[in-house]
């Protein structure tokens, strides 16, 4: 059972007060680290899978792999943000993330590429959390939507510059390149932090709530492999609904443990608010509609488009840089007229967005998908604003690292599930329609070329090498049926993204805060 041990009230990591908008550049630094890696990483994927001989699903796991780690253990390493101070674990997440993205560039094995981005991943989650955390506590109720607008406009900010960094490192360094630059990015961020952020006052020291890490981490874990393998396995396997049911059961079993301990993992009374369980689940929607639908586009801009990375980075600037503009205006939104209201129509832009985007051809040119990237930068920054704001504002300060651990799960855990799922339906989509686009070749194929061609055709690739009329025939048909994936995988997230509208409608903003200001001190 945890146990509870008293320690003087003021017990604080390092002396004197931050002021809050060092904190926010502070924590922004090991974010910017974060948010780079997704982005470059993004860019670099078909890159590796060549280089290294990566299969589809390979290439899913760099992120996925990466994605289950992060949703596994954020709420883990809120609460350990919570007991032993958000300062240390943020420095400590910052270190290791950096110390994996050196070892990432330094292997030239897809599997030992695949464990560190999981070792990777359990670092960031003990850096996200913590950073939310140190922002709440360093800003009052009535201005952490102007630091919720400005943390977005920075991640929009990294966002933008990691196609441009992750293009230009690929095209003229290597993709190991594009871990190797977290390094110096990381020491910068370690440096700052030492220097600007303090510890809030941690009341009691207790113990960690083990059998609800476990709990937690098995529940997490059978979801997510469930429906990554589902594609592989199939969904009425044996083996997926055994996980499945796995991760029913259990996690039955560790919501009834924390309703019953005395310092659980996860209090429940955080999801009293019914605010904070709607943002919980706008943020997995929005990140299911996000980077499941995302993570094709680089390869249709790569593999059907035949542009450079650079030139792929260059097209998903719009959204990117588009975010700097529209957080800031989004925490004003926010602000002024509630997040229910600037939510719901955030959604219902995305929607619009995810739309057009399902409207791509083979032939688009820059304004098609730019059009509807700055669409996309403007309805989810009001979406990723608010429901963070939603979440972190509502909960007791002294639950704010389990909060943004909440935070950030939710976001995790719906990117992997959007990433598996559209990944599913968009494979499901290409294998049904390829050998119709082939024609009389889809005859003259075996079984496993056929079976081979479909992989290729799933990230929009043909095989290398071909020539004369038969190559054009099937150059064409993979385009053409990853096309036929993609825009389905697109019309999904559509209606995904109308359905958060509709539950952003039961939306309240966070409490203010009572009383002084708190500052980090």
């Amino acid at each position: 059972m945890a146990q509870a041990v008293a320690v003087p009230p003021d017990t604080r990591d390092g002396d004197g007060e931050a002021h809050p908008w060092l904190t926010l550049l502070a924590v922004s630094l090991g974010v910017i680290m974060v948010m780079l890696d997704g982005t470059v990483v993004a860019i670099a994927n078909p890159v590796i899978g060549v280089e290294l001989g990566a299969s589809l699903s390979d290439l899913q796991w760099i992120t996925s792999g990466y994605l289950l780690a992060l949703a596994v253990f954020l709420i883990t390493a809120g609460k350990l943000g919570d007991l032993f101070g958000h300062k240390r674990i943020f420095l400590i997440g910052v270190a290791g993330f950096a110390l994996t993205s050196l070892a990432i560039g330094l292997t030239s094995s897809i599997g030992m590429l695949i464990a560190f981005r999981v070792l990777q991943g359990l670092f960031g989650a003990l850096l996200q959390p913590a950073a939310l955390a140190l922002l709440r506590l360093a800003f009052p109720g009535e201005r952490l939507n102007m630091a919720m607008g400005a943390w977005g406009a920075i991640i929009g900010l990294s966002s933008a510059g990691g196609p441009i960094v992750g293009g230009l490192l690929v095209e003229r360094v290597s993709w190991q390149s594009v871990f190797f630059i977290n390094v110096p990015v990381g020491v910068a961020a370690m440096a700052f932090g030492l220097w600007v952020l303090r510890n809030g006052r941690v009341k009691t020291l207790s113990r960690i709530d083990w059998l609800g890490v476990v709990l937690l981490s098995i529940a997490m874990f059978s979801l997510v492999w469930s429906i990554i393998k589902a594609p592989e396995w199939g969904w009425g396997d044996a083996r997926t609904i055994a996980f499945l049911a796995a991760a029913v059961v259990v996690g039955a079993v560790f919501l009834f443990w924390q309703a019953r301990a005395n310092e659980p993992l996860l209090p429940l009374s955080l999801f009293r608010n019914v605010s904070v369980s709607i943002g919980t689940g706008l943020m997995i929607l929005m990140a299911f509609s996000m980077f499941g639908a995302m993570f094709f586009l680089t390869f249709f801009f790569q593999g059907v488009h035949g542009l450079t990375p650079l030139e792929s980075g260059l097209r998903m600037l719009p959204m990117s840089a588009g975010m700097i503009v529209a957080s800031p205006i989004a925490g004003i939104l926010i602000g002024k007229l509630g997040p229910r209201v600037t939510i719901a129509g955030g959604m219902l832009i995305t929607a619009f967005a995810m739309f057009l985007m399902s409207r791509l051809s083979v032939e688009a040119q820059f304004m098609d998908s730019a059009i509807p990237f700055v669409l996309l930068a403007f309805g989810l920054s009001p979406v990723f604003v608010g429901a963070t704001e939603i979440i972190v504002g509502n909960a007791p300060e002294e639950l704010s690292g389990v909060a943004g651990g909440v935070q950030n799960s939710a976001m995790q855990v719906g990117g992997a599930l959007g990433t598996a799922v559209l990944g599913a339906i968009v494979a499901a989509k290409v294998s049904s329609v390829l050998p119709g686009y082939l024609g009389q070749a889809a005859a003259g194929l075996p079984p496993d070329q056929l079976e081979g061609l479909k992989s290729l055709a799933s990230v929009g690739m043909a095989p290398p090498g071909l020539t004369g009329p038969v190559a054009s025939v099937i150059t064409n048909a993979s385009h053409l049926s990853f096309m036929d994936g993609l825009h389905l995988g697109f019309v999904v997230s559509t209606v995904v993204a109308v359905i958060a509208a509709i539950l952003a409608l039961f939306v309240r903003a966070g409490r203010k805060t009572e009383g002084a200001p708190v500052h980090v001190g």
